[in-house]
């Protein structure tokens, strides 16, 4: 929502100072501008990032319209899966969750979470850290630089569509000025003809630098912030689960260490003592 809000706001104050100056909208209706500088930013776009990052780019900008992939009550969730799977770790040994990890959509503690489940991302992290601690006496300071890596690739993919955008709201501005040295080339070829169309000529040129500039500023620059900002968000939630196993290894009881992985979540989304605790007895 503030997304939109904010870009009501950049349109409402852009075009309303334009027009309380005595400007006219007409004069900024240059299609032709825009396809200049649409398309060179995003051929330029499609040039410098691979298809993965494409694809990736593409899904993510209606994505941030929708808000965080992950809402308190998924994270509840995924806490309340951990819980549910160190505990009968503790109980039963690590060996008992071999069934649960090699097809865990047969798994009746995985389907309880339906959410968590479908997300294949989640649940091969949460899937190979287990079968790691499952087929072998891992130590906690073995294991942690794994995750640590694991965590760094998953956050550099994350980020990548964040970055391209970033980089293109960094050539629009330059694109623009393309698009209005073209627009310069025109009129310097109606130079001698009708002053008011050589003025429009001219106003065009201009066009192209003020939308550069104002995609660059407004819109584009904006968006990528928004796009890293919600996979900042959204990558908590594989912290949470990293710090949840390593307690557990360093043999803290489930509940300890699932405490350690609450602490880990932002404030905005993480559960308080007593929800959690409710939602636990609930799953029980």
């Amino acid at each position: 929502m503030l997304i939109i809000v904010g870009i009501l706001v950049v349109i409402a104050s852009v075009l309303g100072g334009f027009v309380a100056s005595h400007g006219k909208l007409a004069a900024l209706w240059q299609p032709f501008e825009l396809v200049i500088i649409g398309g060179a930013a995003l051929g330029a776009f499609l040039m410098s990032n691979p298809p993965k990052v494409v694809k990736a780019t593409f899904a993510s900008i209606p994505a941030v319209f929708k808000g965080d992939k992950y809402k308190s009550g998924d994270y509840l969730d995924v806490l309340t899966l951990m819980y549910e799977l160190l505990n009968k770790a503790r109980r039963e040994g690590f060996i008992a969750l071999e069934s649960h990890v090699d097809n865990p959509s047969s798994s009746d503690l995985f389907n309880k979470y339906p959410k968590v489940l479908a997300d294949h991302h989640l649940m091969d992290f949460i899937t190979d850290c287990l079968r790691l601690m499952v087929g072998s006496n891992i130590e906690p300071h073995e294991l942690e630089p794994l995750l640590e890596l694991e965590l760094e690739k998953h956050h550099h993919e994350m980020m990548a569509p964040a970055h391209a955008l970033a980089k293109v709201a960094d050539g629009l501005p330059g694109f623009g000025i393309v698009a209005a040295v073209l627009g310069i080339v025109i009129t310097m070829g109606s130079i001698g003809g009708d002053i008011v169309q050589v003025g429009a000529h001219v106003a065009g040129a201009l066009v192209g630098t003020f939308l550069g500039i104002l995609l660059a500023y407004g819109f584009v620059g904006p968006l990528a912030a928004a796009v890293e900002a919600r996979a900042e968000q959204d990558s908590r939630i594989y912290e949470s689960v990293k710090t949840a196993l390593l307690a557990c290894l360093r043999g803290y009881n489930p509940k300890v260490a699932l405490e350690f992985a609450r602490k880990t979540l932002p404030s905005n989304v993480r559960p308080q003592f007593a929800e959690f605790e409710t939602h636990l007895k609930g799953a029980k």
